[in-house]
């Protein structure tokens, strides 16, 4: 119907706007999402590795004391097993290396790097992958030092599941949003299209006195904006005055017969 064609097309540039601010509100909470999830769980992760750096530290301090190294190695071979640990090494007051996980050797980089450090340190170690490494001080250093490497690609696959759970419910409020506009364009649109075919109707100019149409009958009951324009195209298409040559045709047919 051309009526339905042009009131759609006056609607073109809304829906448009609608789909953008829709893909804007995405693109810019995912981005957010992205953002927050990363660095909350890259946090959690450091603060659970040094608070377990920390633990290992303190149990440590009689275990170095009495010079036990089976037992100290013994302590950190039941630490590795915790999930996301991979490494565990600890070294003296002068460096040197009194217990480790790695097998069969220390790896260069780890025996390459400092052995006092204690700030977060991330770590790329060939053929082991990446890691943070964190470390807490024995005795405030005095005793050595306890080295944790944390396994990053452990940290990015739980932010890329915690990440790809809330993408999930986006996308479900993106499409339904989408929809949910498309429905309200369509809701605006269904009345303008009444307007116009009444007006197509009018310009007609029905004869004086006939019923209209159940359409038009409830179109012209409207209380809004579009009930007011009806009335006033059914006012104006029987006021017209016959001679006006924008009259409609049927008009001026009537005036030329009379």
């Amino acid at each position: 119907m051309p009526a339905d064609v042009k009131v759609h097309r006056l609607f073109q540039r809304m829906r448009f706007g609608i789909f953008a601010l829709f893909g804007l509100i995405v693109l810019s909470t995912s981005l957010l999402c992205i953002h927050t999830v990363d660095t909350e769980l890259s946090a959690e992760y450091a603060a659970n590795s040094q608070s377990i750096a920390k633990t290992i530290a303190d149990s440590s301090v009689d275990i170095l004391l009495n010079r036990n190294l089976a037992t100290l190695q013994s302590l950190i071979d039941q630490f590795v097993e915790v999930q996301g640990i991979r490494y565990i090494y600890i070294t003296d007051e002068t460096g040197a290396f009194l217990a480790h996980t790695f097998v069969p050797g220390i790896p260069t980089g780890i025996l390459e790097g400092d052995p006092f450090a204690t700030e977060p340190v991330e770590r790329s170690i060939p053929g082991m992958g990446d890691f943070l490494e964190v470390g807490s001080p024995i005795l405030a250093g005095v005793a050595g030092t306890v080295h944790l490497g944390m396994d990053l690609d452990l940290v990015a696959l739980k932010i890329q599941r915690a990440i790809g759970q809330q993408m999930y419910l986006i996308s479900i409020l993106l499409v339904g949003g989408i929809l949910a506009s498309n429905w309200l364009v369509n809701l605006v649109a269904r009345p303008l299209a009444e307007l116009l075919a009444y007006a197509v109707e009018s310009a007609r100019q029905a004869p004086e006195g006939e019923a209209p149409a159940a359409g038009r009958r409830k179109l012209l009951e409207r209380d809004d904006e579009v009930g007011q324009i009806a009335r006033l195209i059914l006012y104006l298409s029987r006021t017209r005055s016959p001679g006006d040559p924008d009259a409609p045709p049927a008009v001026r047919e009537s005036r030329s017969v009379a």
